[in-house]
């Protein structure tokens, strides 16, 4: 194993290059653009062998990789922002087809304005295209998923598209100290790719059909089942990695301090780490808080979101995300899953990040204060005093 300097992007990159992918389709966009750069220079210099297909759009992107897969073989690609708006046609396609691609995207805003940095608007809004969905929120983090990714996706149970996000320029463009396995290793945790759900010349089939309402419904039901089998693989997938790489995951949900806490932020990405150091602060101030991050969206972790919120006194959900009209989707999902397992606690929702505004220690600081004395504000945007007409009825 070896010690490299790696940008989230980068790493991600040498995670795809361990996975070994047939076919890789490219289109650059900011802030995800070095990942395709690094994986051409791969293919160049011979130390990945797959089809780098430069492609002319992201829309051309996701289906070169569905032509891919239907062909058989591994395929990924990545995108950010418009780019991923732009593949909306694809995705669905890529769900409803089984096709177990992985993509990488870099969170960014979406436009207008237009925006370059990063929030969580873009891939929030694709929640039910039928994709897993992963955060990730450091280097080393990401490099492991890019790698596990095709594992979870391309299990049989699963057999679903994953999608890996990384928080624009915070992580995508952040440099850390990454362990990079050995291929050899990476040969032993995953195998190569097969698959029935291929075109194939001796034992035709149909594929990427119509179907009336009878017989649609019941594909929909089947993605659904497929996508609630992914938690189960996901657990398998992390077990395996531990066991060859040594590194743990914590499945659905990392908990920090939350077990014996009164007070608990959820949240998901890079914004975990300052949720988990002003705790350590108001920890050592004799408060008992704690943080929850959200490391899949999709398989949704209700079970255990209940589990580790059932005995707080109130909880607050810190998202980079809005849904115009009504409030953050992590929030929404978040009580849901809350009201299903019968758990009853204040909750409250805190909006930040958006086109890449800069979250702090204080407002960390100032979210737990608020939730520790209650607010008849249910949805909060930090740093903008919101109007008596404005809040939420």
């Amino acid at each position: 194993m070896a010690k490299k300097f790696l940008s989230g992007d980068e790493a991600f990159a040498e995670g795809v290059r361990l996975a070994r992918p047939d076919v890789i389709s490219a289109y650059p966009i900011t802030p995800q653009t070095i990942v395709v750069e690094r994986l051409s220079e791969m293919v160049e210099d011979g130390s990945l062998k797959s089809e780098f297909i430069h492609v002319e759009s992201e829309h051309s992107a996701l289906s070169c990789a569905m032509g891919a897969s239907a062909a058989g073989v591994r395929a990924f690609t990545a995108t950010s922002s418009q780019g991923l708006l732009y593949m909306a046609e694809c995705l669905v396609y890529a769900s409803g087809g089984r096709f177990p691609i992985v993509m990488m995207n870099a969170n960014r805003s979406t436009a207008l304005p237009w925006n370059i940095y990063g929030d969580q608007r873009d891939s929030l809004a694709l929640l039910d295209s039928g994709w897993i969905q992963a955060y990730a929120e450091n280097a080393q983090e990401s490099l492991d998923l890019a790698l596990m990714s095709f594992y979870i996706a391309e299990n049989k149970r699963v057999s679903t598209p994953f999608m890996a996000n990384l928080d624009g320029f915070i992580l995508t463009h952040t440099y850390e100290e990454v362990d990079v396995p050995e291929t050899s290793l990476a040969e032993k945790f995953l195998p190569p790719y097969e698959t029935e759900n291929k075109l194939d010349p001796d034992a035709p089939k149909n594929m990427a059909f119509s179907a009336g309402p009878e017989h649609n419904y019941i594909f929909k039901y089947k993605e659904h089942k497929a996508m609630l089998e992914a938690a189960a693989v996901i657990t398998e997938a992390e077990e395996k990695f531990a066991e060859i790489f040594g590194r743990k995951y914590t499945g659905l949900i990392e908990k920090y301090l939350a077990d014996d806490a009164d007070y608990i932020i959820v949240t998901l990405g890079s914004i975990a780490g300052l949720c988990r150091e002003t705790a350590d602060k108001l920890r050592a101030e004799g408060k008992r808080v704690g943080v929850v991050r959200i490391r899949y969206m999709r398989p949704f972790p209700a079970a255990e979101l209940a589990e580790v919120l059932k005995n707080a006194k109130a909880a607050a959900v810190l998202e980079k995300d809005i849904s115009f009209g009504n409030e953050g989707t992590v929030y929404t999902n978040v009580n849901s899953a809350l009201f299903k397992h019968g758990v009853t606690l204040p909750t409250y929702n805190f909006i930040g990040g958006l086109g890449g505004r800069n979250i702090s220690t204080a407002d960390i600081e100032n979210i737990f204060g608020t939730i520790e004395k209650g607010t008849d504000k249910k949805v909060n945007f930090i740093g903008i005093e919101v109007d008596e007409n404005e809040r939420d009825r």
